[in-house]
């Protein structure tokens, strides 16, 4: 890698954290919205300097992934200028509405007996207090840029983190012989980037939402990379049918009965030996100095399950669903996860 790369990646990083960042302080007449009721934090959030000191390193550690040979020169796929220009576009149109719903105290506009039937009714919500739940068009065509608000152009870093354990898993096996699974796979973002960095991997992606995969489907293109609709916690998948599974911002999402379900889902379709990869965001005490930050999330973005995630024994769910060598450190504002399928005794990993 030549300093000009070097300088290339810091410049598009850059902008991307700007034009995000932008968006994030031109929102906040709208985040200050507040209903009748609110908790608040008991303590102060992080500062502005130790943000982007964060930040920093980071795009560091990103960077260096790449000298490394973890994965190539990332992409982050925002589109042309046309695409990047509607996408803020549609960004803007929401968020009066958004502020409405959150000032209202509204959450469950897309509940409906009707759906009750298709989906589970944890997931009937207005998430994020956004239009349309995670359910319509309009809104797989928003999360993307809503989340990279959220995160001030950091999260593609943050999930990029993620290819590194399978970078790892990978050395000295055929990846031909090789399949990942990444369950709740939104609009397809990490799964592209799995696709670019193994090409010869055979990469499967599952989301709940119908809106979401045909968002992913367009996403990833051209890449070839299967999908499938279904719950985490009912995957349609055989017994041990995957060396790889990956999730990513998925459990703060679900509550706590369901973690449990979707965990041993995760241990059900590995094959012995085979590696999980998890992302989410912090848990209280993984960074005190964003604690209180945490803290104030779910009642400024609706997220009714969060609370109880920050609490979570990671280590012990998993362990409980038959993983070993469960080990997590942060990553800016996420906590990446790794955790290896208990292998048959007996035998050794014969993957090649």
């Amino acid at each position: 890698m030549t300093p000009l790369h070097s300088l290339e990646y810091a410049g598009r990083q850059g902008a991307r954290v700007a034009w995000y960042m932008g968006h994030y302080i031109a929102s906040r007449r709208f985040r200050d919205s507040r209903p009748a009721q609110e908790h608040r934090p008991s303590g102060r959030g992080p500062g502005r300097d130790y943000i982007f000191a964060r930040m920093g390193e980071l795009f560091a550690r990103d960077l260096a992934n790449v000298g490394k040979g973890y994965y190539p020169m990332p992409r982050d796929h925002d589109g042309n200028l046309h695409q990047v220009v509607e996408a803020s576009r549609r960004y803007f149109a929401d968020l009066p509405r958004a502020a409405e719903r959150k000032a209202q105290g509204g959450s469950a506009e897309v509940y409906s007996p009707e759906l009750v039937e298709k989906f589970p009714a944890y997931f009937l919500q207005n998430f994020h207090f956004q239009t349309g739940g995670y359910l319509t068009e309009e809104s797989a065509k928003l999360y993307d840029t809503q989340v990279e608000v959220l995160f001030s152009g950091t999260a593609n870093a943050m999930r990029r983190q993620c290819l590194v354990p399978i970078a790892r898993h990978l050395r000295h096996k055929d990846q031909r012989r090789m399949a990942l699974l990444d369950v709740a796979c939104g609009t397809g973002r990490f799964a592209r980037f799995a696709k670019e960095a193994f090409p010869r991997l055979a990469v499967t992606a599952s989301d709940l939402s119908e809106a979401y995969l045909d968002e992913a489907r367009g996403h990833v293109r051209p890449y070839k990379i299967g999908f499938q609709q279904a719950a985490a916690e009912a995957l349609p998948f055989a017994d041990a049918s995957f060396d790889i599974v990956t999730s990513i911002f998925l459990f703060h999402e679900v509550p706590p009965l369901i973690r449990r379900e979707i965990a041993k889902e995760f241990a059900r379709v590995l094959k012995p030996g085979g590696l999980l990869v998890f992302m989410d965001s912090l848990q209280t005490g993984d960074t005190p100095e964003v604690d209180a930050m945490l803290e104030a999330f779910p009642a400024n973005f609706h997220e009714p399950y969060y609370s109880s995630y920050l609490r979570e024994d990671l280590s012990r769910i998993f362990g409980d669903a038959g993983f070993t060598n469960v080990s997590a450190e942060p990553v800016f504002l996420s906590k990446l996860v790794t955790a290896t399928k208990a292998p048959v005794q007996g035998r050794a990993d014969t993957a090649n």
